[in-house]
């Protein structure tokens, strides 16, 4: 027996096993068919270890270009360590971060293949035993979801803050706020996905709001997540304070947008002793105020302080 690979009018190619024994090539079995030539010879493999496991022999009666030679020793040698792409660059990463510390090879996998190929947990299980050869179900993924909210999320937090502030040299003292809502294709609510604003636009799906504290340059501090129906001004305040409380940060400056500017916030960012930078609408602003603002002339990278009593720095 040996494995042949025979080109289909579509374009594909099928991987079977030919069976000679008789005089005459008769096809033992189809392996699959496939355009992706990573796919095909991933079959190929599959095949040649079909026929050893019958204690036949192997071998490929099919024409191949020396560069596809080429690209077989290439893969062979990242099977050989077990690699493929992404995990080059993106698992180093992953290690360099520090989250190689969570003990569950599947949380690997989940956060390198949300990043590459991000859909759903049941063609996420498909992706990685195409591509990596991991038998995962999908309810195995639900549960190790579960687990991971549970009783790593935390340490996935510090992790991650533990990598930004080595980033930064261990300072901060700057910090941003901001929200964005994540939709689901249902229609049922429950206790956190409600109906709200949505910023994607899908009002009539059930939603919730996350809201994602970042340093300077976007890297993650902290983060939590809301009913979909909660107003995003009430959602900054619990944020930062459950930061500042657990790093023991003081004297942060707080910079938010104009949708997270109301009275009831600026006041207590005062009552908590923070600075703040709010954006706000020139439109919002008193006449004194705005006239100031458009009589500017200022260049490229120039600011300017405008203070409420109308005098401009």
């Amino acid at each position: 027996m040996f494995v042949r690979c025979k080109r289909n009018k579509s374009g594909s190619t099928s991987v079977q096993i030919i069976d000679k024994s008789s005089g005459r090539y008769i096809v033992h079995q189809t392996v699959g068919s496939s355009s992706d030539q990573q796919e095909i010879d991933r079959l190929i493999k599959k095949g040649k270890r079909i026929i050893e496991s019958n204690g036949g022999q192997t071998s490929i009666p099919f024409q191949r270009s020396q560069e596809l030679d080429l690209i077989d020793t290439f893969l062979n040698s990242l099977d050989a360590m077990n690699l493929v792409g992404p995990e080059l660059l993106l698992g180093h990463i992953f290690n360099d971060i520090g989250f190689n510390a969570i003990d569950e090879e599947l949380f690997k996998h989940l956060v390198i293949t949300r990043i590459v190929y991000p859909v759903s947990k049941l063609k996420t299980t498909d992706y990685l035993m195409k591509y990596k050869g991991i038998d995962v179900s999908v309810y195995s993924i639900y549960r190790y979801l579960d687990k991971l909210h549970q009783e790593q999320i935390d340490l996935v937090k510090e992790i991650s803050f533990a990598h930004t502030l080595g980033i930064l040299g261990g300072k901060l003292s700057i910090v941003f706020y901001d929200v964005t809502t994540l939709y689901f294709e249902a229609s049922d609510e429950d206790d956190l996905r409600k109906r709200g604003f949505s910023k994607d636009g899908k009002h009539q799906h059930p939603q919730i709001v996350l809201g994602l504290l970042v340093s300077e340059n976007g890297y993650p501090l902290d983060y939590d997540i809301f009913e979909g129906n909660k107003y995003e001004g009430e959602t900054m305040l619990p944020i930062i304070e459950h930061f500042t409380s657990k790093y023991s940060f003081e004297n942060l400056i707080v910079v938010a947008d104009s949708g997270l500017l109301s009275k009831s916030n600026i006041q207590k960012l005062k009552d908590g002793g923070y600075q703040y930078i709010l954006g706000a609408r020139i439109k919002n602003m008193g006449n004194s105020i705005t006239e100031q603002i458009l009589n500017l002339k200022l260049r490229d990278k120039e600011s300017a302080e405008i203070k409420m009593g109308g005098k401009i720095n």
